[in-house]
């Protein structure tokens, strides 16, 4: 074997081209000892077949196979970055992103987000964004922080850019929000690898990785949206946003708006949980925020959200997971109750608030009746409604009543996480259509009109893009009977073209006793539902 070696490597060093011929390289290459080892190269078997004759010297040849050797290896690594982020689409030539994140883009998406939704989401205020764009020159933090701001307000809410900012991009154009936002995206996770904010943990660190967790629900990937969510809980109790004690001194105005942050992950890691069957970290071991720290923003409607989820704590999620047993059948009937008594028939809160409290809190009675459907807890003959086969035809009704005083825009501003409600409430009421008589005249009008009412509104919303309106018709058509299918393509109620003003919400009652209330949670699938859409 030594004087094979050494036959080679003089025979390399006399005949270099007639050595590197692609025959005999390829046969040289799996040798214990090669020239391509003795440069640092690794060995392949990719070359591809050259004329016979001069190629230049040896230095020439093995640079470059050291030229693709290292292209290859940078490609591997922006495959690998594309997928680190989701998958996102990469720009290697793209402007820069300071060239995408322009003073009229910030002030639209921060105008937007204090309009429509500042009162779901009242974490920011005017003063931090000021101080945020004043150091996004010379603050990753800070400029990370807008760039998944402005992201999430695209990706989420779907707000309309104005005409500058649709950007050319190598051949394809930035030409619609979606794409804007997955680039900002992209930039603002590329950006803040450069500074160690797991090990610092800040306030803005935590609303960063929400917005980001926000911006993959909107891109429907759910296991890295969850990846980020579960990122923010963590690093708000690294800083102590789930203990009292953190909130004592200091400033106080500060403090009411760490407090809301708490509570609104502490509403947002439910509702996933709820949607997606994942467990809960986060729990009520603090007050609530103040409801006039800011009288010119009142966060009543806010209020109203978390009052609406704190029910769903570790023991309704261990139901709802399965991983405990002890259920019974006068709890769901308080827990129902509760729901429907957790707002007040008077919502003085905006139309846009008062849209997705009062969707969400159906949305949440559905979600009750099916764990109570799980569990074997209902009857024909239940004196409570709620525990009864019919009882999801009831909730339509009622979510029927409420979506037809809202107007188009004041549903839309909430993405597709509404919409995702409207589906399920849709697909518990054509399950239950499918079993029960309809003929009864205690449901308060035909269960046919309410589906119908319900499958116009998925349409209607975001031009019927979201991928629920061919999921609910599938369920349609292969659940209910043919006739009865078929004539479920018909709008029932018009829905309000123009916006109402952002004044004190008029009042709602339930054509039920009860009155309805909801929250606000961007998130929901029927767990046990044939058509929900997969992770």
């Amino acid at each position: 074997m030594a004087s094979i070696s050494i036959f080679l490597s003089a025979l390399s060093l006399s005949y270099p081209d007639i050595f590197w011929s692609w025959p005999l390289r390829r046969s040289v290459l799996a040798m214990p000892v090669t020239e391509e080892s003795q440069a640092g190269l690794a060995c392949t078997y990719d070359a591809v077949p050259q004329k016979k004759g001069p190629k230049g010297n040896r230095a020439k040849v093995i640079s470059e196979l050291r030229l693709r050797e290292g292209q290859k290896k940078a490609e591997h690594r922006r495959q690998d970055s594309m997928h680190n982020y989701g998958s996102l689409t990469s720009l290697p030539s793209s402007p820069t992103l300071s060239s995408l994140l322009t003073p009229d883009l910030i002030d639209g998406c921060i105008d937007f987000y204090f309009a429509n939704m500042y009162p779901t989401m009242p974490i920011l205020h005017n003063e931090q964004i000021w101080n945020l764009i004043a150091e996004k020159d010379s603050s990753v933090e800070a400029y990370c922080l807008l760039c998944s701001l402005c992201a999430f307000m695209l990706i989420q809410p779907g707000i309309e850019s104005k005409a500058g900012h649709a950007i050319k991009i190598l051949e394809g154009s930035l030409s619609n929000n979606m794409s804007l936002g997955r680039t900002l995206l992209e930039g603002a996770l590329r950006r803040r690898k450069s500074y160690d904010y797991i090990e610092n943990p800040s306030v803005n660190a935590v609303i960063t990785s929400f917005f980001v967790f926000g911006c993959f629900f909107g891109l429907n990937k759910h296991n890295t949206a969850w990846f980020h969510l579960r990122e923010a809980t963590t690093l708000a109790q690294t800083i102590g946003m789930q203990d009292e004690k953190t909130y004592v001194g200091g400033d106080y105005a500060e403090a009411a708006r760490m407090r809301r942050l708490f509570w609104l992950l502490f509403v947002t890691e439910r509702a996933y949980a709820l949607q997606k069957h994942r467990p809960l970290t986060l729990h009520a071991t603090i007050k609530l925020p103040p409801a006039a720290e800011d009288p010119s923003k009142p966060i009543t409607g806010f209020l109203y959200l978390v009052n609406l989820y704190r029910p769903f704590d570790d023991t309704f999620i261990g139901l709802w997971n399965k991983s405990r047993t002890d259920c019974s059948t006068l709890w769901l009937a308080h827990l129902q109750r509760q729901l429907t008594q957790a707002l007040p028939a008077v919502l003085d809160c905006a139309e846009t608030q008062a849209a997705d409290l009062r969707t969400s809190q159906h949305w949440l009675r559905t979600i009750v009746w099916q764990l109570s459907i799980t569990n074997g807890f209902l009857s024909s003959t239940s004196p409570d409604s709620s525990m009864t086969f019919t009882y999801p035809i009831e909730i339509a009704k009622d979510l029927v009543a409420v979506t037809s005083q809202f107007s188009q825009r004041s549903m839309e501003v909430h993405g597709v996480g509404l919409i995702e409600k409207l589906f399920d409430v849709a697909c518990t009421l054509i399950d239950v259509m499918s079993c029960v008589p309809l003929e009864s005249p205690t449901f308060g009008g035909d269960p046919q009109d309410f589906l119908n009412h319900l499958v116009h509104l998925i349409s209607m919303l975001r031009d019927g893009e979201s991928r629920y309106l061919q999921l609910v018709n599938a369920k349609i058509w292969d659940t209910l009977p043919p006739h009865m299918a078929a004539s479920i393509t018909q709008p029932m109620m018009p829905i309000k073209a123009e916006p109402s003003p952002d004044i004190p919400f008029l009042p709602y009652r339930d054509s039920s006793e009860n009155h309805s209330s909801s929250t606000s949670s961007p998130y929901s699938t029927p767990p046990f539902m044939q058509y929900y859409p997969p992770s």
